[in-house]
């Protein structure tokens, strides 16, 4: 399943990682680099799995706290209502 974000929300790098940014009610996000590179590579089209084993081939983390941080990301882009449906 890819992640699509909803109509009308716009990302941004930023120097500390990404920014989006709800056109509808002006409200913004900010990511840190972490969140950032996750959020980046499912809109991408990586999968979750492929996203888990990227991540652990790349930086010295556990595929259970890829996994944790991928679902509280996703947990927190749906509870702002930024996630298309």
């Amino acid at each position: 399943m890819t992640m699509t974000l909803r109509p009308g929300v716009v990302t941004a790098d930023t120097e500390y990682g990404m920014a989006l940014l709800d056109q509808k009610s002006g409200e913004y996000y900010t990511l840190n680099p972490t969140a950032a590179l996750i959020v980046r590579t499912l809109l991408d089209g990586t999968s979750r799995e492929q996203t888990v084993t990227s991540l652990t081939a790349t930086y010295d983390v556990s595929a259970e706290q890829v996994e944790e941080d991928i679902t509280r990301i996703l947990q927190e882009l749906r509870a702002a209502k930024l996630l298309a449906a």
